[in-house]
């Protein structure tokens, strides 16, 4: 796997976290861990209360078509989670505007990324027309705002 501090994909200014990601599972048990990953199709709810605790969520993309760690991105960060949120796997340049859209400020694909093509995908639309976790002002509401 490719290191995220290496491959330049990290969109946080905080040091980033060192500590291994332990499942789902482990995490409810320990009282010490700061980092979890996320498998598709596990409940990233059962995060909630934990969230103060919380210094980083991996959330693993076995397949760039499976499309639930979006709403885990989503579900965190509306919930007021303010750690690094992690995309690891199948992650495709093409998808990186939309997942830090959802919430995403860190990235760990399987395939290194160019750093050039990242930052075309995440230049292309100035404008967006939905609100979402980046804070990004809705063009209708620049309109009508």
């Amino acid at each position: 796997m490719v290191d995220p501090a290496q491959n330049g994909l990290r969109f946080r200014t905080d040091a980033p976290v060192s500590d291994p990601a332990v499942t789902v599972e482990a995490f409810a048990e320990q009282t010490n861990a700061l980092a979890v990953r996320i498998e598709p199709g596990e409940d990233v709810r059962l995060l909630l209360p934990f969230l103060d605790r919380l210094r980083l969520v991996e959330v693993n993309f076995p397949s760039f078509g499976d499309g639930r760690g979006y709403s885990a991105a989503r579900i965190l960060r509306e919930a007021g989670y303010t750690g690094e949120l992690r995309a690891v796997g199948d992650v495709l340049v093409d998808q990186i505007a939309y997942m830090k859209r959802c919430g995403f400020d860190a990235f760990q694909p399987d395939e290194l990324l160019d750093r050039g093509d990242v930052e075309n995908a995440l230049s292309r639309w100035p404008d967006v027309y939905q609100p979402t976790a980046d804070g990004r002002v809705p063009i209708w509401n620049l309109r009508h705002g």
